[in-house]
């Protein structure tokens, strides 16, 4: 579905301390590039807020006069915007993921969809917008007020006929206080989930999107070190992502070059576990 996104960076963060907090970082990453990895299709994506590095292209701009409140930030935002349909996202979200960003933008009939919260509260800075409806009710509340500057989401959503979705345990958390980023820099690490945030992560640095079979690729290290020796484990998983990257080169599916790579090398190295253990069990039978 073709659509654009735009994601508000420029708040003040008093509960931060004024902190920079798009650049704030869980698991090893910044606030504002994990909201940016949720949504990479989309076709223009504009961030409101100060200029800073980010992991992928962005457009950017400022709402008039900076610091104007999240309404004046969305109408900067949609200025540069073309599509249809718009994704709009708070800077802040460390756990948004893809899942969520398909749900509402297939949710949004009527004026759009916005994500609402596991506690039933709505989430205008989660949500996709109809651009025209949008438009037209900033453009009311500014001849109603004479500027946007401070004006509260509620005043542009009230009048809005979106859709909820119910958001999944995390998606809806930000980031609002140093206690909000601790519990989000701990979760992340906890034992349940730690690798696959750790996956997700790594693709998001690589710049790869790749089905990973983690349990084949933690199976394959297990054999290698225990057939062969320890160090094989990730020097085997290294070759496998090579020989894949090189068959996906020539036209192979990637996930699949993957899948056969690792077949592959785990049944070497089981073979290479049973020559071991045949060759002891005659030095024992002859001895």
């Amino acid at each position: 579905m073709s659509y654009d996104a735009i994601v508000l960076a420029g708040g003040a963060a008093q509960r931060l301390g004024g902190a920079d907090k798009p650049a704030l970082s869980v698991g090893g990453r910044a606030l504002l590039d994990r909201v940016l990895d949720a949504c990479p299709d989309a076709r223009t994506t504009v961030v409101v807020g100060g200029r800073r590095a980010t992991a992928r292209p962005v457009r950017w701009t400022r709402e008039d006069p900076p610091g104007g409140g999240p309404v004046a930030a969305l109408d900067a935002g949609l200025r540069l915007t073309s599509a249809e349909l718009v994704l709009v996202l708070s800077a802040d979200l460390p756990f948004l993921d893809r899942e969520t960003v398909g749900t509402l933008l297939d949710a949004a009939g009527g004026d759009g969809a916005m994500l609402r919260d596991p506690d039933g509260r709505d989430q205008p800075l989660v949500a996709a917008y109809r651009a025209e409806p949008l438009r037209r009710e900033i453009a009311l509340l500014a001849a109603e007020h004479g500027t946007l500057t401070g004006l509260p989401l509620r005043a542009l959503t009230a009048a809005l006929d979106l859709a909820r979705v119910t958001s999944r345990p995390l998606a809806s958390f930000d980031c609002d206080t140093w206690d909000d980023l601790a519990a989000a820099r701990a979760r992340i690490r906890e034992h349940g989930s730690v690798l696959e945030q750790w996956i997700t992560a790594v693709k998001s640095e690589l710049g790869i999107n790749l089905p990973v079979d983690t349990k084949t690729l933690l199976d394959l290290a297990r054999d290698a070190a225990h057939g062969v020796a320890r160090p094989a484990a990730p020097l085997t998983t290294f070759l496998v992502g090579y020989a894949a990257a090189h068959a996906a080169a020539t036209g192979a599916d990637p996930a699949q070059a993957v899948a056969e790579a690792s077949r592959k090398a785990a049944d070497l190295a089981l073979r290479w576990a049973d020559e071991a253990a045949s060759d002891t069990a005659e030095r024992n039978g002859s001895g």
